[in-house]
């Protein structure tokens, strides 16, 4: 692995980071017990698959030029027993002992002087099932880099891996350059000239987009406590695909209406007054080409979206959004003020350094929550043996805000994990639930069929 420069939008969330808001995305993966499978076979198999893992050897460090900038460098004193960790429930129902512990470990960021990743093997006390914690710096992968890191430590994909990596032997890299060839010059000047013009134009969105009067309930407007609490929804894939075909728009589309309508349903629940305006929803869009060069670092952009919390009519909610999500995407993902990452992409290093922390309170003025699907491998995947039930996806609190919402499909079942500031939702559970009432609903609307919520 060669040394390399972080990428404008991951030395951003570097920047970005502080104790109270860290900025790290993980996953709940939860498996089913093998024979003869124990917690230190598991454990074995983590830390070796993940040492295999050339991007998870890589710490940050500072560099000389250009100024302000960071470099992923290989950790000559890399030991994987730093980062990978045995921990036990004690609660007699083990999913909620473990997403509660999730929750606790998610607070904690992750120490600047190693490779900013940790894996936490979670196990009950009697044996059954058990789960990995993954958790990934965001400056080291956005969600479909962090699925190709973490899938290495499956059984297939680490088969895969291992078989290749014996065929091309291991042969090392040469370090990248960080001053450009002389006659790369002229097009990295011409490149630059297109480049600040789209910042401009992303930069005027943006400010068109900020808001002075915040959305929503006090809840979601609570100020950062820095902890962290997480909760769980399983949705049918199958019924799912039902109403699309029924509705038309994509699988994306109903989702953010099924969170939409959960939104409503909670505030309800809370007593809570329905909003004036919809609160807005960032949805991050991935900007890596399919079947091109895995770029390292981030690559993203993302939509604004007004959530209709508002619209009493599940299928209305559903229309709203298909119909914003249609011009967001007639319109493409670098225009608009959801493109702000695509404006981290264009500044210099000094600049992340110094307007961290300016830009670490515009987030509240541009969202209100975050919503973003993770796509994973359709194969069944297992590790050591153990078969894998659920993938639960967990993304990142920005400062300011106190809810996070990410979704993957694996297994027939849309797997929905939430994020929360633990002080500002300690009823997340309540929301996770009206996210299932919601989709039970809008399916039994949809196509006149009533349904058992997934268990």
């Amino acid at each position: 692995m060669s040394t390399e420069l972080l990428a404008p939008l991951d030395l951003a969330f570097w920047h970005l980071e502080s104790d109270a808001h860290p900025m790290h995305l993980g996953a709940l993966a939860v498996f089913a017990p093998a024979p003869g499978v124990g917690p230190g076979r598991i454990l074995e198999l983590l830390g070796s698959r993940a040492a295999a893992i050339p991007r998870l050897r890589m710490s940050v460090r500072d560099v000389l030029l250009p100024v302000g900038g960071k470099a992923w460098t290989v950790d000559k004193d890399f030991d994987v027993h730093r980062h990978v960790e045995r921990v036990v429930v004690a609660d007699a129902d083990f999913m909620a002992g473990a997403t509660r512990l999730a929750g606790e470990l998610m607070e904690r960021p992750l120490g600047r002087g190693l490779p900013p990743w940790r894996m936490y093997l979670i196990c009950g006390a009697d044996g059954g099932p058990f789960a990995v914690l993954v958790k990934l710096h965001h400056a080291l992968a956005d969600g479909m880099r962090a699925v190709a890191i973490g899938a290495g430590i499956f059984d297939e994909i680490a088969a895969v891996t291992s078989a290749r990596t014996a065929a091309r032997g291991r042969t090392a890299v040469p370090p990248r350059s960080w001053l450009p060839d002389p006659r790369e010059m002229a097009g990295m000047a011409l490149g630059r000239i297109g480049e600040v013009g789209r910042a401009l134009g992303v930069g005027a969105s943006v400010v068109r987009a900020g808001r002075l009067d915040l959305w929503g309930p006090s809840a979601l407007t609570a100020p950062s406590s820095g902890t962290r609490r997480l909760a769980t929804a399983d949705l049918d894939a199958g019924d799912l695909q039902r109403i699309r075909r029924a509705e038309g728009g994509t699988a994306n589309d109903i989702l953010l209406a099924v969170v939409a309508g959960a939104l409503r349903r909670w505030m309800a629940e809370r007593g809570e007054s329905l909003p004036a305006a919809d609160p807005r929803a960032l949805v991050p869009v991935s900007r890596r080409r399919p079947g091109g060069a895995a770029a390292s670092g981030n690559r993203l952009s993302a939509y604004l979206l007004g959530l209709p919390v508002t619209a009493a009519d599940p299928r209305e909610r559903l229309r709203a959004v298909r119909s914003a999500m249609d011009r967001n995407k007639a319109a493409g993902p670098l225009k608009g003020a959801g493109a702000v990452a695509v404006l981290a992409d264009q500044l210099p290093p000094l600049a992340h350094r110094f307007g961290a922390p300016l830009a670490a309170n515009a987030a509240r003025l541009l969202f209100d929550v975050l919503v973003t699907s993770v796509p994973l491998p359709r194969s069944a995947l297992s590790l050591g043996g153990c078969p894998l039930t659920a993938l639960y996806p967990m993304a990142p609190l920005a400062r300011g805000q106190s809810l996070a919402v990410a979704l993957s499909t694996y297994g027939g079942r849309v797997h929905v994990g939430l994020v929360a500031d633990g002080k500002a939702l300690p009823d997340l559970d309540r929301l996770a639930a009206a996210v299932e009432d919601e989709f039970t609903e809008l399916y039994a609307l949809v196509t006149g069929t009533d349904r058992t919520p997934v268990s």
